[in-house]
């Protein structure tokens, strides 16, 4: 990512209302979807700046990996889990210790291999290990945000679910999120690229706007898994060797 976008997220991850809900909505999912055992061996693959470090390293002893070093530097100073050097599909790291669970949040759309890093990652699963996956979804959304984040591309359903497939990965549970806010989210984003506005989409609302779009965007997290959604701005997959 540009170097403007790792530093937006590094001081908005903490409290910007998509990172909190989202937060949220990751933690119904491993809570209600991923059979960890007690002692569970838990990777994140692209950490970024750190900011779902302290979730993850509540379910398990943590290893993180990222490619960029400023934000492993910034991932690394949290202090609660080791955060090497690493890249997909070839530069995993950490031996050939065997995950419980894997975490791939919104790091599939940067990546030129996707099909062969779920293959990568799928490798380096525990039996009866789970890959918790989650992208952008909705390809004609894309925009300006997507090229200051170096997307490479968003995802339909089938779209993923046939990459997830070829990677020879069974898909466990999946769909979209992020939708009670869609129709808001398309207005913005339409706005934003005919109006040419300079503002990043991005930026953090007034406290009063931010914590009422989390409440909103975390309440999916109720009725994921069991009330599929026909769109969202994201989706996620929980996958299986």
């Amino acid at each position: 990512m540009d170097r403007s976008a790792y530093a937006s997220m590094s001081a908005q991850e903490q409290d910007h209302w998509w990172f909190v809900a989202r937060r949220a909505i990751i933690d119904s999912l491993i809570r209600a979807h991923v059979p960890l055992p007690p002692e569970a061996h838990i990777l994140e693959a692209g950490c970024g700046t750190g900011g779902n470090i302290p979730l993850l390293a509540q379910f398990g002893t943590l290893d993180a990996m990222e490619y960029d070093a400023d934000a492993r530097a910034l991932a690394s100073a949290r202090g609660l889990c080791r955060v090497e050097p690493g890249a997909l599909p070839d530069a995993i790291g950490f031996g050939d210790t065997r995950y419980d669970m894997i975490a791939l949040l919104d790091v599939l759309e940067h990546i030129d291999q996707d099909e062969a890093s779920l293959h990568a990652l799928g490798a380096r699963l525990a039996p009866n290990g789970r890959l918790l996956l989650t992208v952008p979804a909705a390809p004609w959304l894309w925009s300006d945000h997507d090229v200051l984040h170096h997307h490479k591309r968003r995802y339909t359903h089938e779209g993923l679910l046939q990459v997830v497939r070829a990677a020879g990965l069974k898909v466990e549970v999946s769909g979209y999120f992020n939708s009670l806010l869609f129709p808001l989210a398309v207005a913005q984003r339409f706005a934003h690229q005919w109006l040419r506005r300079d503002a990043p989409l991005d930026a953090r609302p007034s406290p009063l706007i931010n914590a009422a779009l989390q409440r909103v965007f975390a309440a999916e997290r109720h009725v994921l898994g069991r009330i599929p959604f026909p769109v969202g701005l994201s989706l996620y997959a929980i996958l299986s060797a």
